[in-house]
């Protein structure tokens, strides 16, 4: 394989930051470091110490004084949709060069507003991220699934009526021609879709086990895959070396996704008891979201749509409870689509997970927890290294923050104000205080 990009970056990345007077959160711990010193050379974080760290003060070096503010690993997304974001549903799969425009647009700001990861779990991104990854474009690190993988009338299968009949091995509709999303109702087919993500490029493999939300003819109640087809993408992702991440909201559809080898657990909002102790048991991940009411009031009134996002809200405070209750490996994500106001609202959708947790634990989940997740990519992973902590040797994604986030994490909410300084592979792409 070719180098990337990032990888070319990283090669030529000379650059030196030291960080004076810093209280450091490491990403693990619940708690803030006494005043600290940082120092970042290159993409990686070099030194932690406590006493001062010489440096050469020459044009490539950049000391920034923290005046005490709070150091924290970057943010990190784990259900992200880049290329869905700004589009309506009818635009989605419209003109590819205006959507990559909008998505890129998108990008920035995501790292603007202090999200350095995010793991797309579907849409047509792998140029995006291309264009990240060699300085084109400003944007997060993006571990891409490429397009989700449906049946017939699963979740992610936007075709209309007039699409129908579908003739296996004929004509894509636009839908698929962009990488939007594929179907798949064979389990020859599931394994062909999944191999063509992973010939793009893909970290992790996208399925949707059961109904969704925004899916027009794909009802809540639904199990979707039969269990060989899941078995054959779970296969094909093996292989790979990396894992199958699956959309399921009901025990039936979460049952046969586990059965089959999946590893991860999108949504899961109608999950049960025996659901929870099963992917506590088997060590399953919990990719769950604090959906906003505002997300739901988004659907029109008397749209199927809405009438399923009603039917999945109530759910979502008794996962977090079961997800607590069991020790469940759960990660947090958004899962924004199609609005870019809700979009900017991505620090304040992590700030609500206090409505379950202490704001160290939310800052914990969406740092290093969802770096593990992340590390599930195996040699599939775009960005070898440590990711969502602040510990030597770690990649250098680092937000200077002005307060202290663990006793208010409110102050996540307001990146524009609140995030001084943003470091993403030790480049600073934004910096206040020298103004």
């Amino acid at each position: 394989m070719l180098p990337t990009g990032a990888a070319q970056a990283q090669q030529v990345n000379h650059a030196t930051t030291l960080f004076n007077n810093v209280r450091v959160f490491d990403g693990k711990r619940p708690t803030l470091s006494e005043p600290t010193n940082v120092l970042v050379r290159g993409n990686l974080i070099e030194t932690i110490s406590q006493t001062p760290i010489p440096v050469d003060r020459s044009a490539a070096t950049t000391v920034i004084e923290g005046g005490g503010r709070t150091l924290m690993p970057g943010l990190i997304d784990a259900h992200w949709h880049a290329a869905l974001i700004r589009v309506t549903p009818a635009q989605s799969f419209g003109d590819v060069g205006y959507l990559n425009l909008l998505a890129g647009n998108e990008a920035t700001d995501t790292l603007m507003r202090g999200f350095t990861t995010v793991r797309d779990v579907g849409g047509p991104v792998f140029g995006l991220k291309n264009a990240i990854d060699e300085g084109v474009v400003k944007g997060p690190r993006i571990y891409p699934s490429g397009a989700v993988i449906t049946v017939t009338s699963g979740h992610g299968d936007f075709r209309q009526l007039t699409d129908l009949p579908r003739t296996i091995g004929g004509m894509l509709t636009r839908m698929e021609q962009t990488g939007g999303a594929m179907v798949a109702d064979s389990p020859d087919e599931v394994r062909l879709r999944v191999r063509e993500q992973l010939m793009q490029g893909a970290s992790q493999v996208k399925l949707t086990a059961g109904g969704g939300v925004s899916s027009p003819f794909s009802p809540i109640d639904v199990t979707t895959f039969t269990g060989a087809e899941m078995r054959a993408a779970v296969e094909a992702a093996d292989n790979w070396g990396t894992y199958v991440t699956a959309h399921a909201f009901t025990p039936h559809a979460i049952q046969v996704a586990v059965a089959a080898g999946v590893k991860c657990i999108e949504h899961g909002m109608l999950m049960d008891e025996a659901i929870a102790k099963l992917l506590a048991e088997k060590g399953i991940w919990l990719s769950m979201q604090p959906l906003p009411e505002d997300l739901r009031l988004g659907f029109p009134v008397g749209s199927v749509q809405r009438a399923k996002a009603d039917e999945v809200w109530p759910g979502i405070g008794r996962t977090y409870e079961l997800a607590k209750k069991y020790k469940i490996k759960t990660a947090w994500g958004t899962d924004v689509l199609f609005s870019a106001a809700l979009a900017r609202q991505q620090g304040a959708i992590l700030a609500s997970l206090t409505r379950w947790y202490a704001p160290a634990e939310a800052l914990i989940m969406a740092t290093s927890t969802n770096a593990e997740l992340l590390e599930l990519s195996g040699k599939r992973n775009p960005y070898p290294g440590k990711l969502g902590v602040v510990q030597r040797g770690a990649l250098a994604d680092l937000l200077l923050v002005d307060g202290n986030p663990l006793d208010n994490i409110s102050l996540i909410a307001d990146p524009i104000t609140n995030f001084k300084i943003i470091m993403k592979d030790g480049t600073i792409y934004k910096n206040t205080l020298a103004k």
